[in-house]
Parts: structure tokens; C-alpha cells; sequence
């Protein structure tokens, strides 16, 4: 919007005092007539703004004026510099807000805490993604933020696996979860019985969680606004229902049963190698015996999956029961030794 770039311009000179029509169209990522015209524009207001010509000379903001516009605190200025943050905020259709605050904050923070907050930028990085995640297209997740700022109840297409199905939404949040964006919304008209369901327990109940859905925007089709605003449920938040529902999820896939035999210095490795999940719902651990080991139950995925996560623990483990994967894994215990007990050169 042209009164943010206002903004972004006037912060931007008020830290700098003095740039070119085209450092400042190369920052704010608008054209340099663009930034003629906004100068013009700022003058016009008042701003005591003028032009130095010749070499090292440019847009030059009157020594010793500043807006009156308050500052950002040092929190909200090491949020806005690190790195990956503002990527996040263009998905969303933000980036010009992102870079109006930045401008405002350089122009309003003293210079040495100032140059704190530039060095943030070049220190901390958010990285989203997964290692071996590729960015997904995400035509329509601008669309879908547009609508949860607004309230705007929403008719997506959505594939779902092979199909493509036709939903009408209320959009309550976005997350961004290991680069992946999802979209959080609610079945129309279930804003009551959602704010009655979180108003009586003080939290997102799994009866409130009922009526709300969860999409990943890359899997969006196509987004039209129906023409109606809705009501946000009462007491709603974002993340405590995002940290409820997905820790539900990571325990619903805990499918399979297995009972081992391990030391017990080795359980507090555990949620590092099987996940934390298997290990919030680590069944009765036995006393430790005269060597030192305990029998446990643990919730796996599959036993297939549990097999590899089990090698990581040898030789400090021994599987009790299921006997197919007590095999399994003296079989690529055996295929290892196999492998590495013989010279490559044949010797």
C-alpha cells in the first residue's frame, strides 16, 4: 500500500539522512519514478526533504528533523532481523510491511543498538524447511491470508489424494511447520459451539477441535471469497489448538507394540533415536537388573520403522517381543557384521 512505502521511505531516510533515487527504489523494491513521486508526495505533507545534486549527493532529509512516530521496542527489532523471518512474511503477502518496519526501526532505535540489530540479521538465520524439503508452489496461500485477516469466509477446491472436493471455510490461522504451510479453519456456522466448547475448559477440547479442519495451502486449488464476513470463535488460539491437534496427530500413528531390553543409562537417549512421542507413552520400566538393564514397552509407527530406529541404539538393545522383529534386527545385525568383518582388499 502506497502509505506504508510512505512510511518505509520516511524511516528509511530519517537512518540513512541522505540516498540516491536509486538505493532507495533498490531497498524498498519499487522503481525510481515510483520514489520520485513519493518524495514529491512527502514534501507535499511537509517533510523537509531536498535534493543534493552531483557526486555523493541525493535525497536528503533536513538535519536534525525527525517523525514523530514512535519506535519499536528491542524485542519486536531482533524479530524483525533474523534472517528467514522476512522470507516467512513475503509467503504471506507481507514483505512490504516487513520492510516499513525495518526502515522504522533503523530510524527510531539510538545507533548503537541500531547496529546491534543489523548484526542480528547476519548471525541468527530461521531456517523453515527440512533438510531435504523443496519449496511448494503456493499460489493462493496470499489469498487465503487476506481472508483470515478479514474474516472472509472462503469456497476452496482442495485435493485430496486423487480427487479434488469443493469446501466452504472460515480461515482462522495460518502455521508454518518445517517450511510447510497449513491453513487452520473452521466448518461455518461452528463458531459457537467451538467458543462454548474452549470457554468450558479453558482449552481447545477434542469436541471443539471437531469442528475445525486443517489444509495444507500447496494442495489449494483455487480460492474464492463467498461474500460473507464470520465471527472468530471465542477464546480460540492458534497455537495452543495448533500444539494440541498436533500432538494428537503424532499420537495416532503409534500403531505397533514392542517390548525391549535396554540399560537404563540409555533412556534418557530415547526420544532422541525413537521420537519424542514413543517416549511420552513409554509403558512400565522394570526395576534395573544386576547389569544394569530394564524391560520397557514402547508405541511404535510400524515395526518395520522401529527396526531401523533400534540400530541406532546397538549394541544396546535387545528386542523381547514382537519375535518377527527380534529376527529382523539379528538379521541386519548379522548383514553388518558380514560387511565390515572383511578386509575390502580381501586380506
Amino acid at each position: 500500500m502506497k502509505s506504508e512505502r510512505l512510511i518505509a521511505l520516511l524511516f528509511t531516510l530519517q537512518a540513512r539522512r541522505s540516498a540516491t533515487a536509486g538505493q532507495l527504489a533498490a531497498i524498498l523494491e519499487v522503481s525510481e519514478r515510483t520514489i520520485l513521486r513519493d518524495v514529491a508526495a512527502l514534501q507535499a505533507a511537509g517533510v523537509p526533504l531536498y535534493s543534493e545534486p552531483g557526486r555523493g549527493g541525493g535525497i536528503r532529509l533536513l538535519d536534525g528533523w525527525r517523525t514523530r512516530l514512535d519506535g519499536l521496542t528491542g524485542p519486536e527489532a531482533a524479530a524483525l532481523f533474523v534472517s528467514g523471518v522476512p522470507a516467512a512474511l513475503a509467503d504471506l503477502g507481507l514483505a512490504g510491511a516487513a520492510t516499513s518496519a525495518q526502515a522504522k526501526l533503523l530510524a527510531t532505535l539510538p545507533a548503537g543498538a541500531r547496529d546491534r540489530a543489523q548484526e542480528l540479521g547476519e548471525r541468527f538465520h530461521l531456517d523453515a524447511p527440512g533438510w531435504f524439503h523443496r519449496d511448494e508452489p503456493l499460489p493462493h496461500l496470499a489469498d487465503v491470508a487476506a481472508a483470515v485477516f478479514d474474516r472472509q469466509r472462503l469456497r476452496i477446491s482442495y485435493e485430496r489424494g486423487r480427487q479434488t472436493v469443493q469446501r466452504t471455510v472460515d480461515p482462522l490461522g495460518l502455521v508454518l511447520k518445517a517450511g510447510i504451510w497449513y491453513a487452520v479453519a473452521a466448518i461455518p456456522t461452528a463458531a459457537a459451539a467451538i467458543g462454548a466448547a474452549t470457554k468450558a475448559t479453558g482449552g481447545v477440547t477434542e469436541k471443539a477441535a471437531g469442528h475445525l479442519r486443517t489444509y495444507r495451502v500447496a494442495r489449494i486449488r483455487s480460492v474464492d471469497r463467498t461474500g460473507e464476513r464470520f465471527e472468530r470463535p471465542t477464546g480460540f488460539v492458534l497455537a495452543e489448538y495448533w500444539a494440541t491437534a498436533a500432538a494428537e496427530f503424532d499420537r495416532s500413528i503409534l500403531h505397533a507394540t514392542i517390548r525391549v531390553r535396554l540399560p537404563a543409562r540409555v533412556l534418557p537417549d530415547l526420544a532422541r533415536h525413537l521420537g519424542r512421542n514413543t517416549v511420552e507413552e513409554l509403558g512400565q520400566v522394570g526395576a534395573p537388573d544386576a547389569d544394569g538393564w530394564v524391560e520397557a514397552e514402547l508405541l511404535v509407527e510400524t515395526l518395520h520403522i522401529a527396526q531401523h530406529q533400534l540400530i541406532a541404539l546397538a549394541p544396546d538393545v535387545e528386542v523381547l517381543d514382537p519375535p518377527q522383529l527380534r529376527a529382523a534386527l539379528a538379521e541386519t545385525g548379522r548383514r553388518l557384521a558380514a560387511r565390515n568383518s572383511a578386509h575390502p582388499d580381501g586380506g
